[in-house]
């Protein structure tokens, strides 16, 4: 193979640039390769989202290695770093620019650190038992990117200008064309670079969807698992035809927006069936969603979770994450705090932690989900019937002999549970009362927005 290198910032950061006469942009990729299946590891395991920008006050990498023992003790497992590469000024976005705006795919942003500063996080937390999982913005480049000026053919043209176009409303962002299959390569490249320098385990990729079917994904996912079999690869979309291309998770937004709604009143919990019912026929039976109630979009632009689950409405809604059909669940920083204001996407805006006050709610629900099978996103997943359904959403998980049950208000009003399926029966623990009790023997009332987890 031949290949250029990028100009980087240093020699030690740069990334191969494929040829067009590279023989791997022709190269077939055994399905089997990419469609195996998601890592063993995040069956049971969870996602917290890290934003290094606000974290702390100082918004570095070194700064934030101080949460990994709190975080540790939380429950938590992976680690989603939000953008750790520089952003582009031109065209910039307010003071810092926006996180997706990315000017060099194989350097760091210099506010947060430099790549020994990185390269120490990741050891430190894999160290700690943590994984790691980093945001790449595949879609499109910042106004600056050295790819405009180098390698202009890699850019969508507007057809009467000729100057490469931005989407939407990213105006500091330029978009990539990835019928050009050098740019494929390049990209492939600069995604193996990190996994064989740094070690990650895996990608969150930035609205995956737009990049176009079969154009990128198989290809590119088939040869990072030929480095790592176990890396997980998550797109942030809802189309199922991500997973044919080989994601492991993807974003449920119909599910979320279905929460908010209910939250606020405009939905019944039965309308999470029609959702539910919609996923389960189009989605392979492997896939994996990422459940969350609030995440960087969803806080910065829409009020997530404060807003849109507010006071003791969260907490309902956060057990369902925790522990829904399919489900791997997502905690955004701050949540545990929690951290009730949007955080600003492109200004300095510090998070402050002080009393952490739903961390334990948060640990109890980690720790059950690390100590139950029947909790894997791949256990199976039933309607339990126990009454009011314009109120009440009842479901069992379960995986050969072990066993959930979850009874969830979804409303700003009291109602009762009258629960007599057969499943259901025994003495088991109530997993946030800490007690036995049988919720088969009689019925009995459960407080707006209020939650049960049985473990049997």
């Amino acid at each position: 193979m031949f290949y250029t290198l990028l100009i980087a910032l240093t020699l030690a950061s740069s990334c191969k640039l494929a040829s067009k006469n590279d023989s791997s942009s022709n190269e077939v990729h055994n399905d089997s390769v990419v469609l195996k299946g998601p890592p063993s590891w995040i069956l049971q395991g969870n996602v917290y989202e890290v934003n290094i920008r606000q974290y702390t006050a100082e918004g570095t990498f070194k700064a934030f290695e101080q949460h990994l023992d709190r975080l540790k003790d939380m429950g938590v497992q992976t680690l989603w770093f939000m953008p750790i590469n520089p952003i582009s000024v031109v065209d910039r976005k307010g003071a810092l620019g926006s996180y997706y705006a990315v000017s060099n795919f194989t350097t760091i942003n210099p506010d947060y650190g430099n790549l020994d500063d990185w390269k120490h996080l990741v050891q430190l937390s894999h160290d700690k038992g943590f994984k790691v999982i980093i945001d790449w913005v595949p879609n499109h480049t910042g106004g600056d990117h050295y790819w405009l000026k180098e390698h202009p053919d890699f850019y969508l043209k507007d057809s009467v200008t000729g100057k490469p176009v931005s989407q939407f409303d990213w105006t500091d962002t330029r978009k990539l064309d990835y019928h050009n299959t050098v740019l494929v390569d390049s990209m492939i490249n600069c995604m193996k670079y990190w996994i064989n320098e740094t070690g990650i385990d895996g990608y969150r990729c930035d609205q995956a969807f737009l990049v176009g079917k079969g154009l990128l994904w198989k290809k590119c996912i088939g040869e990072l698992k030929k480095i790592k079999p176990d890396l997980l690869m998550l797109a942030e979309s809802e189309d199922a035809w991500m997973h044919e291309e080989g994601f492991d998770m993807s974003y449920p937004w119909k599910t979320f927006h279905a929460t908010a709604n209910i939250a606020a009143g405009r939905k019944s919990p039965l309308y999470l069936d029609t959702v539910r019912a919609l996923i389960d026929s189009t989605f392979p039976a492997n896939a994996l969603l990422m459940y969350f109630t609030s995440n960087h979009d969803e806080n910065s632009w829409n009020k997530a979770d404060y807003g849109t689950m507010p006071g003791a409405s969260h907490a309902p809604f956060a057990v369902l994450t925790q522990t829904y059909a399919r489900s791997v669940p997502l905690i955004y920083s701050g949540q545990e705090e929690p951290f009730l204001d949007s955080i600003s996407f492109f200004y300095k805006d510090t998070i402050h932690f002080a009393k952490y006050q739903r961390a334990s709610f948060y640990k109890t629900l980690l720790e059950l989900r690390k100590k139950h099978a029947s909790l894997a996103a791949d256990a199976s997943f039933r309607k339990v019937d126990a009454g009011s359904p314009q109120q009440l959403y009842a479901y069992m998980r379960e995986k050969g002999n072990d066993k959930i049950l979850v009874i969830l208000n979804l409303s700003a009003k009291e109602t009762t549970v009258h629960l007599r399926d057969e499943a259901c029966k025994g003495k088991p623990h109530n997993v946030f009362l800490m007690n036995e009790e049988d919720p088969t023997a009689m019925d009995w009332k459960i407080e707006p927005w209020g939650y049960v987890v049985y473990e049997y």
